[in-house]
């Protein structure tokens, strides 16, 4: 049985890997001074794809992205 010692605090909190890492990326572009600040905050939005199977087949694409603004 493994301790719970062993566990990362961010999975004994609850969260995965990629949201402790997006807390932390968040916080560290939020702490640089312009005009670094507003060039790290433009690359942080990110836009993906998505497609969906259905009968072993690809149904059309759907883009999406990862920023609450859009």
């Amino acid at each position: 049985m493994a301790s719970t010692a062993a566990v990362p605090f961010w999975r004994s909190a609850g969260m995965t890997y990629i949201s402790y890492s997006n807390i932390c990326a968040s916080l560290v572009r939020n702490c640089l001074k312009e005009p670094y600040k507003s060039e790290a905050i433009s690359r942080e939005k990110v836009h993906f794809s998505s497609t969906k199977w259905a009968d072993g087949k690809p149904e059309k694409p759907t883009i999406r992205s990862d920023s609450p603004d859009e």
